[in-house]
């Protein structure tokens, strides 16, 4: 199924955006792991909804709650469910549209996978509302790289033209990312400003913004990983992508070596303390698949909210007739402030996936 991930991890996330609940099944996950609850909840609340203007008015608890798995706060080596109830949904915004295509949705093209009898209630199991799950997914996982003395963490590089600094790939360091967990997820003050300005100046002109996450893991292991299919950059992608309005991902240097020469863009190796390292980190802590023990860093385009409140021309693929379309509703006129932790929480379970699926582990 396209909903499951089958790595080292195995995550089965289901249920729809309008439904009673939605929800995650992890196995094999490793027993006898110590798992806060309540800093999982932390965790999910940097994704939820915000008053500030920048996110949807829909307001969601996402309190989780586990039916198995976990025993005197500690994992049983059994699958761990959670579900997470949807409490504040309006399906009654939905009932002129149905058959609808909202442009950059997957209306239409669920429509025909599911022969129509997909649920179109806020984008049924397509909809932005299935990365509460995901989150809490990456929790787990990210509590057990902790343990294991690995650190990841995010931020928003870009929201159109305005741009945050970026993490130092040589240097950036587990403290660094633990501390842009708090708050706004930017690095520099500046940047959060400009960003909220431009967000909320899109939302009062009926539109919305995309933008760059940039993501990072320090203390991850050198020679961890497969060639060609099962590459480092292959699972973390995967499960990237599975973050709807992702629209592209880099690593290190990604699409800027296209535009330099290889003595440029090639990381010299030297020895310090006994330890191999390179001088740059242009690969982004990847080589032929396998992490080389520089930080792991990529970064991932999300495009503008598609739902915006502006009339647009679409198509009733039913009556196959052209129409007029006025979305209505509640929505981000940005996703990317809460994005970040969507895919903290995807490199979280790729790397624990990596980990696990090792040999030498």
């Amino acid at each position: 199924m396209s909903s499951c991930f089958n790595k080292g991890i195995d995550i089965s996330i289901f249920g729809e955006s309008h439904g009673k609940a939605i929800g995650v099944v992890i196995g094999n996950l490793p027993a006898g792991e110590n798992i806060d609850i309540d800093r999982i909840c932390e965790f999910m609340q940097r994704r939820a909804s915000k008053k500030d203007g920048t996110s949807t008015t829909r307001s969601e608890k996402d309190i989780p709650e586990v039916i198995s798995g976990l025993y005197g706060g500690k994992t049983t080596g059994t699958p761990l469910c959670a579900m997470i109830l949807n409490t504040d949904h309006k399906s009654v915004d939905y009932g002129n549209i149905s058959h609808i295509a909202r442009p950059a949705h997957a209306d239409y093209t669920g429509f025909l996978r599911y022969n129509g009898a997909n649920d179109p209630r806020g984008g049924g199991h397509f909809s932005g509302r299935l990365t509460a799950p995901l989150c809490f997914a990456g929790a787990v996982c990210g509590q057990i790289l902790e343990n294991r003395g690995i650190t990841t963490g995010a931020h928003i590089e870009r929201i159109k033209d305005v741009c945050d600094d970026k993490f130092d790939p040589i240097n950036v360091s587990a403290e660094q990312l633990n501390a842009v967990k708090s708050g706004f997820p930017v690095l520099s003050t500046d940047a959060e400003d400009k960003m909220r300005e431009i967000i909320n100046d899109a939302r009062l002109n009926s539109d919305s913004l995309g933008g760059i996450v940039e993501c990072a893991a320090v203390g991850f292991p050198a020679g961890i990983g497969s060639p060609m299919m099962d590459g480092l950059e292959n699972i973390i992608s995967q499960l990237v992508f599975s973050i709807p309005a992702v629209k592209g991902i880099e690593f290190g240097n990604g699409f800027s070596c296209a535009d330099i020469f290889g003595s440029e863009n090639n990381d010299e190796f030297y020895i310090e303390n006994g330890k191999i390292l390179t001088k740059t980190n242009n690969h982004g802590g990847i080589l032929g698949g396998i992490s080389s023990g520089m930080p792991i860093i990529f970064r991932v385009a999300f495009k503008p909210t598609p739902s915006i409140s502006r009339p647009q021309n679409s198509v009733d693929f039913k009556g196959m007739t052209e129409t007029e379309l006025v979305i209505k509703g509640r929505h981000d006129p940005c996703v990317v402030p809460r994005a970040v932790p969507c895919v903290e929480a995807a490199m979280n379970i790729a790397l624990l996936s990596a980990l696990i699926d090792d040999p030498t582990i």
